[in-house]
């Protein structure tokens, strides 16, 4: 495409040695005079593609009185356009062994789809018609929101869900972070087609897109083929707000549910997607909760048989990160359990057991990111994830480089940092609050 900017290979060329990337891969970069950047990683040996479609925006972005827009968007995209009903859609993805789908994250939201390399201009053409000319039917739209509303349902139905919710909460009070993305049932009872669409003029921008492929696909191609479509999208008239960067607020929160067993969430200081520490924090949680072989996992499950699931987790946002904890217990369990949890913190403050823990928390940690890497999928989504958070492409080798420079002394660092009593958030789902007062003690929040 002439107008086009010139393409740019960022990463491996032919000739590049690498110890974990086929050195026949290349990564190329191609702007677009509308902005949009489309980025493929190639792949010769693979016979299918996947594309996916980015906006760099989701729940965060909306207002008050935005909230679940981002994901009823998502929703309507597969609902018919100009020239497609909704079966339309699904018949044509069918007839070329296609597999589309969507998603809405808090910072992101992606339209995407995989199909066999030589089914590649069907699927562009497709992809970019539900982009471009989605009608937002006001008969769907309705049709759409009883459809929302028993997701609504689901996730409140669901106590593990509905506990990482109240954490999120409870800890970004008065912030779109603490928002449910689905939305409330009375923002979406009060969505219609007008403010669909002035939501997606408003945020879904050339400025703001990302495309990106991977898979067998020739840069060129691509560029060809997209920019005669995606090209045409004109810049927005409108002037976007700055994500503020939230304050995290301590406290505890119980929720009575009839449920037979309480669920708890600890969440704690984290980083953001953009701080060197995110490393660290990453493997710290994984030797704290994150597999069979961690300290929660072994000591309250497998030791002393207090809960059947308890896991740490990791969230992390372009400005901000948690981290938390999340188990489910019997009455009895809760405040033994909750100690025992502290107490495997304070031990990772103060005690180095073996070298052998932090090299297996190490190796894990590799070995998950290099089994990715045998995912067009997951390789589409790093590649859009490194545009929009860093603006280049982060070779697996260097995330990997800065994973086996971890001491014992950093996790150490990040137990102690990490979890001071005075930034704990938690939250409780459960049968009764009888035992709010103790858990309060406890944590000394």
């Amino acid at each position: 495409m002439k107008s086009a900017s010139q393409s740019k290979t960022i990463y491996l060329s032919p000739k590049t040695k690498s110890n974990f990337i086929n050195p026949g891969q290349k990564i190329q970069k191609t702007t677009l005079p509308n902005k949009i950047k489309i980025i493929t990683h190639k792949i010769p040996y693979i016979r299918s593609i996947t594309m996916g479609v980015w906006i760099d925006a989701g729940s965060r972005d909306e207002e008050a009185h935005e909230h679940g827009k981002a994901h009823f968007i998502e929703h309507m995209l597969f609902k018919g356009t100009q020239k497609r009903s909704a079966f339309d859609l699904a018949k044509e993805f069918d007839a070329i062994g296609g597999n589309s789908n969507a998603f809405t994250s808090v910072e992101a939201t992606c339209l995407f789809a995989q199909v066999m390399d030589e089914h590649f201009p069907q699927m562009a053409e497709i992809l970019s018609d539900i982009f471009l000319n989605s009608e937002f039917d006001p008969n769907e739209i309705e049709h759409e929101k009883q459809v929302i509303f028993q997701e609504i349902e689901m996730f409140e139905e669901n106590p593990e869900d509905l506990v990482m919710s109240l954490l999120d909460e409870n800890r970004w009070k008065n912030h779109s972070l603490g928002k449910n993305i689905l939305g409330t049932r009375q923002t979406i009872a009060a969505i219609n087609s007008k403010k669909i669409k002035h939501f997606f003029e408003k945020h879904y921008t050339p400025e703001k897109m990302t495309i990106a492929l991977a898979g067998n696909i020739e840069h060129d191609e691509a560029v060809n083929i997209l920019g005669k479509s995606f090209g045409k999208i004109k810049t927005s008239k409108y002037e976007t707000a700055k994500r503020q960067k939230p304050t995290p607020e301590k406290g505890i929160v119980f929720l009575k549910r009839p449920t037979e067993q309480y669920h708890l969430c600890l969440g704690t200081d984290g980083f953001s997607k953009k701080d060197r520490n995110r490393f660290k924090a990453s493997l710290f949680t994984t030797i704290l909760g994150g597999n069979m072989s961690s300290r929660l996992f072994q000591e309250i499950r497998e030791k002393r048989g207090l809960a059947y699931s308890i896991y740490s987790f990791l969230n992390q946002f372009s400005d901000t990160g948690m981290i938390g904890v999340y188990e489910a217990v019997s009455k009895e369990n809760l405040i033994p359990s909750l100690k025992l949890i502290l107490k495997e913190i304070k031990n990772l403050k103060n005690k180095k057991t073996s070298d052998g823990e932090l090299e297996s928390a190490i190796s894990f940690t590799k070995g998950n990111l290099l089994l990715s890497m045998e995912s067009t999928e997951n390789l589409m989504v790093k590649l859009a994830q490194n545009e929009i958070l860093y603006k280049r492409y982060i070779p697996f080798e260097e995330t990997i480089s800065e994973i086996e420079k971890i001491t014992w002394n950093d996790i150490r660092d990040m137990a102690d940092r990490i979890f001071d009593r005075s930034t704990v958030t938690a939250s409780v789902v459960g049968p009764d609050t009888s035992q709010k007062q103790q858990f309060e003690n406890i944590l000394k929040i």
